[in-house]
């Protein structure tokens, strides 16, 4: 119900129109606005998106592999390709295109007063982040504590137990340790599912985006958010794998989350595409605020979740060898080096 709100936030801001005399914030002029390819687009890119997103989530699922097989080495350049991603996209997709939004003409005077809202809302993300995860570790805390309490007790009661009450004993105890790796799993979640978040929220303004492009650079921009799909899709789905004992439905709903969101903004693009006007007031600032908060989002996941917790403070990968982490690194590198060049159209 909180998402259905936010939704309906953003398509309230992007749909009010502000009245100015000034031309450099009037609507563009959308010539020739060619319907058939408009709604091509959004099938396009709910493939596009699709193929990058199952593509390693099949990969990983079909059956067991082993460690250092084909398949192994290409799921693992595969997610750490998809950390680059998530880094650049932030970086150079989100950031930039708040700043720019932020310093807008088209702004009213209250937020021109101060000049750096982009980095001060991408603040905000990342602590949010933070007492989310914190508030899931405290958890983690009391049902540890919990369970130690609980152990001490039947411990105590063990020697007044005859040998069918112990068993019945041991076998609550191992749904009671079920229980706090159920919340354990709960909080691994919590990285994968603000990710989501992030992406899904600028992906609803990439389509608002491209629905209401002018003839001239539509077909370059639609290439560009092609591989942007793609590769974010990779991204995403990588991580997916590694949420530890998720079901297919659970997969199935996080996939298709991110599979939807981009069409559905060019929907409502395509939609509102003969009064809407993305020079306004109220579209500018919700760019500007949304691209901002998926910013910090993204940037706290690909630092603290995704690059400390798995390279630097990973005791399994520090032992690999020397070219594994090579190559991991290059997977990195080449995935953030890709996506800042797609930033050059999109």
């Amino acid at each position: 119900m909180k998402f259905l709100l936010v939704l309906f936030f953003l398509a309230h801001l992007v749909y009010a129109q502000d009245a100015s005399s000034d031309d450099e914030c009037a609507p563009d002029a959308l010539d020739n606005y060619n319907m058939p390819l408009r709604v091509g687009s959004l099938f396009i890119i709910l493939v596009t998106s699709a193929l990058g997103i199952f593509t390693p989530m099949i990969m990983h699922r079909i059956k067991p592999y082993s460690p250092g097989s084909i398949r192994d080495w290409i799921l693992t350049v595969g997610k750490f390709f998809g950390t680059g991603v998530i880094l650049a996209t932030a970086f150079v997709h989100m950031l930039p295109d708040a700043m720019e939004n932020f310093d807008s003409p088209c702004l009213t005077a209250g937020w021109k007063t101060y000049g750096a809202f982009a980095g001060v809302f991408c603040m905000i993300a990342s602590f949010a982040l933070q007492l989310l995860e914190m508030g899931a570790i405290s958890r983690l805390d009391a049902l540890r504590k919990q369970k130690q309490q609980s152990s001490s007790s039947v411990s105590s009661a063990t020697a007044e137990m005859d040998s069918k009450t112990l068993e019945e004993g041991m076998h609550n105890h191992g749904h009671s340790a079920g229980l706090l790796e159920n919340e354990d799993q709960s909080f691994r979640n919590v990285g994968t599912l603000m990710l989501e978040l992030g992406i899904v929220m600028h992906s609803i303004i990439i389509g608002i985006t491209l629905a209401n492009t002018g003839e001239d650079e539509f077909t370059t921009l639609l290439i560009a958010l092609v591989f942007h799909q793609f590769f974010e899709g990779v991204a995403l789905g990588t991580r997916i794998n590694a949420l530890p004992n998720t079901s297919w439905v659970k997969s199935l709903v996080l996939a298709l989350l991110f599979i939807i969101m981009t069409p559905i903004g060019v929907a409502i693009g395509i939609g509102i595409h003969s009064s809407f006007n993305p020079n306004s007031s109220s579209s500018v600032l919700a760019s500007a605020i949304l691209d901002s908060l998926s910013a910090g989002i993204l940037l706290y996941n690909a630092y603290i979740s995704l690059m400390a917790l798995e390279i630097n403070h990973n005791i399994q990968f520090r032992q690999q060898s020397f070219s594994r982490k090579a190559i991991c690194f290059l997977s990195m590198y080449v995935g953030a080096g890709l996506m800042a060049l797609i930033g050059e159209w999109a």
